[in-house]
Parts: structure tokens; sequence; C-alpha cells
């Protein structure tokens, strides 16, 4: 159902011309969730949406909602340069309301839904009642063997302390009394925790099976039998606590705020100022406390107390606590219940892997399109032959979040005990990556990698990599540059996950600018001058107004005038009232925007001209491209940008971005043609409403069934990959 806003729609002098950026963002959730919810969508991946969904939530607690009570906690009203923006208490209250409905959503989804038609398929969630004997006493055994010597129960009374709870870990809080009737004293309490290192889901009959090499797959002939790990604990705590008498019990579980930031800008070493910040967020405050229905008010009243928090912070849940272990059910190998396969299509130009890749690359700019195609194929072997090759004198990279297995930490490794000069910035201050990074940043340095942590006080985002080559050159020989400039990350998992552009080039207007990046990141120069990319906090937004500017000019012109622009996320208010000035204009402006939007479409004499869709299926739509028709009605005369940044304060302010401009023919109508397939999607597509709510869109009953429109995005796209019979990467 449509969300109504008090906002009056047709007023654009309104206080509220903006979306609020959370309630927006739990709208993004939602439209996760009701992929879970469409019959449509094979069973375990509707499993894994609501995982997705669990896991999005849970962040969102640690980030926004530590930093709403933190600014409430502080007396903070609203952002300095915000006058108009929601107060933390009223912001609070809507995230609280509609996260409630969203997990009786959750809820309802997998106990009413999932779990009987898992069942349907031979897949069976138990609840402890449900086991047979045979079921009972394995487990029994196995949690003796298994988990017994793993707990560690934890009691609270004058000589111990209220044990520190970690972040999104579950617990059991237990009341005891002694079972001698001479030592009755008030109830006790005690806690323990449900291990982490286990599984959350425990398959139940591989437990009743000698021979653990010959465990059946599930399949439609072999049932499985799936039971939490903290319903298997539950019901075996008389061991813990011989002699005592278990009064109550309550799971329960804790999320902590990651809303702690140091501030950087005056430090001697950031390596370790890290480090000191995720200390301080192990200890952070806690912000939300997870029970099921009915839970002991001793028990609650004891960990809202010792926890600090009010009985607002604390919500009910159907089990299990933690959502996010269903990705164990997901991952179960039944093809039948999931979607086809994709495997990356190797790029046309990189057909044949014996061939030259930087002769291919100086042929011609090469646009990649993951995960459509291979990520392995073209990037990881792009670095991987210039560390290999000696003809390599030098390479450069960026690292935000890259794999704990990355082969391009294996390549920079090799690249320098090869002598090469190498040069990697590890961005430590990667949100949730920063331990890791820390890791690399050590291992890297230790191999003889010239290792950057970036420029204080902004975060490095941008996606980029060059090497330097010794080559023939007209006939003599010369040094030439290579770049690779990306929108996604250097992380071979998530490059199978999520679509990301990148390009290959080089183009020495475009590997200069990148020279003066890296210059500009790893050295102390500032005040850069580029001639083709984009680079923020430099120029960023200066440069994406006066394109916004020139649309508007064209459209008072009379000539042609067209915006449109794909991103994650679009919160900018300097970017989003020259959209509303271009709309007002006549200038058509289309967005695809996934996340969160905090632009208000559709409204009169303010952003008539402006549509605002979201895209959410099969991959995580995470490329960012920004196109303008520039007085052009020939989309190959457009101009073309794609880039690491998402227009936001913090990508356009306070981070180090840089966006690249397309001009191949060739790599524009590639361009185009994913532009027209998302304009075109009916299947995977939503659209905002002004009230800030979102409208799924229905397939024409007359579409195709081949068209766009019926497909959607991904498949359509996965279509277009897909080589012809006679192409060698088919055979």
């Amino acid at each position: 159902m449509p969300r109504q806003s008090r906002s009056n729609p047709d007023n654009p002098h309104a206080k509220d011309r903006f979306i609020n950026r959370d309630t927006s963002w739990l709208e993004f959730n939602a439209r996760v969730l009701n992929i879970a919810l469409e019959d449509r969508t094979p069973l375990l991946e509707r499993v894994r949406f609501l995982a997705i969904f669990a896991a999005n939530l849970d962040e969102f607690v640690m980030k926004r909602i530590g930093l709403l009570k933190h600014r409430k906690t502080q007396g903070i009203t609203h952002a300095p340069t915000r006058p108009d923006e929601m107060p933390p208490t009223q912001t609070l209250r809507a995230c609280r309301a509609r996260i409630k409905e969203l997990e009786n959503t959750l809820s309802q989804c997998w106990h009413e839904n999932l779990v009987p038609t898992l069942k349907d398929h031979h897949i069976h969630i138990l609840s402890y009642k449900d086991l047979t004997k045979k079921q009972a006493k394995a487990i029994s055994k196995w949690y003796r063997s298994d988990v017994f010597p793993i707990l560690t129960p934890l009691a609270v009374d004058p000589g111990h302390r209220f044990p520190f709870i970690s972040n999104l870990s579950e617990n059991l809080g237990i009341l005891l009394e002694s079972k001698d009737t001479k030592d009755q004293h008030q109830p006790r309490f005690a806690r323990i925790k449900v291990p982490d290192i286990l599984p959350g889901y425990i398959r139940v009959d591989t437990l009743t099976i000698d021979d653990k090499n010959n465990q059946p797959s599930p399949s439609q002939d072999s049932p499985a039998y799936y039971i939490t790990l903290d319903e298997i604990i539950t019901n075996n705590l008389a061991e813990l606590f011989p002699g005592m008498r278990i009064i109550d019990i309550l799971p329960f579980r804790v999320t902590r705020s990651a809303a702690i930031e140091l501030d950087d800008e005056e430090v001697d070493d950031l390596l370790e100022h890290v480090e000191e910040e995720l200390r301080a967020r192990r200890f952070a405050d806690p912000v939300h406390l997870q029970t099921p229905p009915d839970p002991s008010p001793k028990i609650l009243q004891i960990l809202l107390a010792e926890l600090g928090l009010s009985p607002n912070d604390h919500s009910i849940n159907m089990p299990p606590l933690a959502y996010a272990d269903l990705f164990t059910i997901a991952d179960i190998d039944r093809p039948d219940l999931k979607d086809t396969p994709w495997k990356p299509v190797r790029p046309p130009a990189f057909a044949d892997p014996e061939t030259d890749i930087f002769a291919q690359i100086c042929s011609a700019d090469i646009l990649v399109h993951h995960p459509y195609e291979s990520f392995t194929d073209s990037v990881e072997r792009f670095i991987a032959a210039a560390a290999h090759d000696p003809n390599v004198l030098a390479i450069k990279q960026t690292l935000y979040r890259t794999s704990r297995d990355s082969p391009f930490i294996k390549s920079l490794i090799h690249a320098a005990e090869e002598g090469k000069q190498v040069a990697c910035l590890v961005e430590l201050r990667a949100r949730f990556d920063e331990e890791k990074n820390v890791h690399f940043a050590r291992q890297l340095e230790s191999a003889g990698v010239h290792v950057a942590y970036g420029v204080l006080g902004l975060k490095t985002h941008s996606k980029c990599s060059m090497v330097v080559r010794r080559e023939m050159i007209d006939g003599s020989w010369g040094i030439r540059t290579y770049a690779h400039l990306g929108t996604g990350n250097y992380h071979p998992q998530t490059a199978h996950l999520y679509t990301d552009l990148g390009l290959l080039t080089a183009n020495p207007a475009i590997t200069a600018d990148v020279v003066c990046l890296f210059n500009r990141i790893t050295g102390l120069s500032a005040g850069q001058d580029y001639n083709e990319l984009l680079v923020a906090p430099d120029h960023m937004r200066t440069r994406y107004l006066e394109l916004i500017e020139t649309e508007i000019n064209n459209a008072k012109a009379g000539k042609p005038a067209r915006i449109i622009a794909k991103m994650n996320a679009l919160e900018d208010r300097t970017t989003i009232e020259a959209l509303y000035r271009a709309s007002n204009a006549g200038v058509q402006i289309e967005l695809i925007i996934r996340g969160f939007c905090c632009l208000r479409p559709g409204v009169k004499a303010m952003s008539e001209n402006i549509t605002v869709r979201s895209i959410i299926g099969r991959f995580l739509e995470h490329s960012r491209m920004f196109v303008f028709a520039n007085g052009s009605t020939d989309p190959v005369n457009y101009t073309y940008y794609f880039g690491s940044a998402d227009w936001m304060s913090r990508n356009l302010s306070a981070r180090v971005e840089a966006a690249c401009p397309v001009h191949s023919p060739e790599a524009k109508a590639k361009l185009w043609r994913m532009i027209s397939v998302m304009l075109d999607d009916r299947r995977n597509t939503s659209i905002l409403n002004n009230d800030g709510s979102y409208t799924h869109l229905t397939i024409p009953k007359d579409a195709p069934d081949d068209s766009p429109a019926a497909l959607g995005t991904f498949q359509t796209l996965m279509n277009d990959t897909l080589p012809g019979p006679s192409s060698p990467v088919w055979h």
C-alpha cells in the first residue's frame, strides 16, 4: 500500500521538498523483501532474499538508527545545513514503525508461506517438538560432543558483572534458582552466548549418519531436516546448571551502533587510528534488543536496564531472531529450486585466452559489463598479465573492498617481488571491511609494495588501476600507460553478484588524468587539473551541475534536452535543486535509482518532468552512469559518464571519486542498450510516487514474451550477452 506523507505534493515551496533518506532507504529494503514474497521467484532464491533483507536491516540499524540515537542524545535537532530536515526523534519514530511493519511481513512470509512450501519440496524446518526419537538422540549426542564444550555460562551476581554482549550475537538469558530448598534466594540471572562459529541452522538427518563423508544431498527423493542451533541449546541446558532449576529462558539478540567514526584530520598513524576505531566500535552503545513474543518480564527488565535501552529500543520478532542465518538454507544444493546458474561470458575482445591483452586495449577502448561479462577474464587478467609481463615497469591500484583470497593482492605481491614499482591505495576506512583491509595493508607492505592509506579527511572510493609498460611505439621503444576505471570494487566474489561497468583504455588523455589522480591520493599534490575525468571532491559536483545547466539552456532554446542518470542513491541537495530547475525548464529527466532517493518526483511546478524508477532483481544494480542529450536526439551523440560516485553529499564532498567519459561509439551504443532495457523493464521495476511510496509495475498483457518489458532487465541482458554458436566463447 502507498505510504501517505504529510507533505503537500502540489506545493513546490512546502518545507518537505525532499524525501527523508532513512524512510526512503526502508522503502528500498521493502522492495528487496517483495522479491521474497513473489511466487514467481524460485523458492530458495526467495529464502535468500529474506536473508538479504535481514542483513540489510541489521546494517541499517547499526549505522542509521545508531546515528539518529546519538543525535537525539546530543540534542542535535537536524544537520546544520539542513534546517528543513526531520528531527531525529521524529525520524526514529517513523523508522521504528516501518521496521515493525516490515519485520511482521518477514515473519509471516517465512512461517506461513516459505516453511510449508519448503516442506512440500522435502526441506523440513523443525521445532524441537517435531523431532523423532532417533533425531533427538542424534542431536543430544552431537550437542554433548560438539556444542557443550564451547558454551560458557556467565552468571550475574555480586561477584560477577553483567557480561559484555557482542554485536549481532544471539544469546539466551536464563533465570535460575537452587534445587536445594535450604538455599532459596532471589532468582539468579545467567547468560549463554550461542556460538557464532557454528551455523545457525543444523541439518539433523546428517547427524544420524556415522559416515560423515557419505552425507546425502537434499533432493526430491532425499529429504533434509533442519533445526536452529539456539533451539538445540535451549532444550539441552540442564547439563550446564547442575543443582539448579531453570525458571525461565529468553532468547535475545543485541545490535550495537556502527556510527563510530573518530576524527582523522590530525593523526600521526592512520593504521593505528583505524585499529582504535575498530576497538571503539566493538564496545559501541547497544541500540536495539530483539526477543521472541511473550518475553519473560523479569529477564527483559534486566536486559533493558543493563544494556541502557528503553522499551522503544526493544522489538518482538517471531524466531529466528537472526534471519540472516537463512543463507544456510538458501545455499542448499537444490538447483531445481534456484535460478539457472549464470556463467559470465568472456568479453569478445578477450575471446582468445592467448591474445595479447595490452595489444587489444591499445587498439580500442574496451567497455565491460559485469557480471554479464567475465570479471576474471578482463579485470583480473589485466592486473595478472601486468604482474607477470617483464615489460611492465609499474602498477598502481586502489583497493576499497576485495575478497580474503584476493587475486589482486597476489598479483601485486608477485609484481613487487619481480622488481616492479608497485603502489596500492588501501582504504582502511571501508565500512565493515576495516579489519580485513588493515591485514591487507600489512601484508602488502611486508612484500615491498608501496602502500598508501589515502587522503586524510577523505575516503578513497574511486576504482582505478594503471599499468606503465615499455613497448614498441611507432618503431621505437617508449612508455605507454594503460588504465582500468570502474564502478565496482576489485572483488571477485561480488563481481558475480553486482552489476558494474569498467573501461580498459590506453587513451593518453584519460591515462594522463589517472596518473594525476594517483599522485593526488598517494602523494601530497593538490589542485590537480583533469581534462577527462570528473574527480571528487575537486570538481565532480561542479562539472555535473554545468552539464545539467547545459540541458536547461538547451531546453530554453528549443533544443533537445534530456538527462538519464543511474545510481545507487540520490541525496545531494545542491544536485537535486539543479534537477528541479531543469524539470521546470522542460528537461526530460529519467532517474534509475536502486536505493534511497531524496528527490520528490512528479510535483507540480517543481519536478513534473522527473521520473524515478528502482530496479531490483537477480543482481545488485551497482553501476552508476550519467547521460546528457547535449542538444541531440541521437544517443550516439549524447555525453556519457560512468563512475564510482552516487549523487550524494558524502561522495561529492568527502570522498575521492572518479567518473570517466565514454567516447567510443561502440561503447556508447552498448550503454544505450542497457539504459533502453532498463527503461522498458516492467518486471523488476518500481516507480517512486511523490509521497515517497513505490508502485511496482505490471507487465502489459500484449507485451511479447521475449521483450524487455516481460523478461526484465536481468534476463534480457543475459540473453544479449550470450554469444552465438559460431563464437569461440560458445565453444
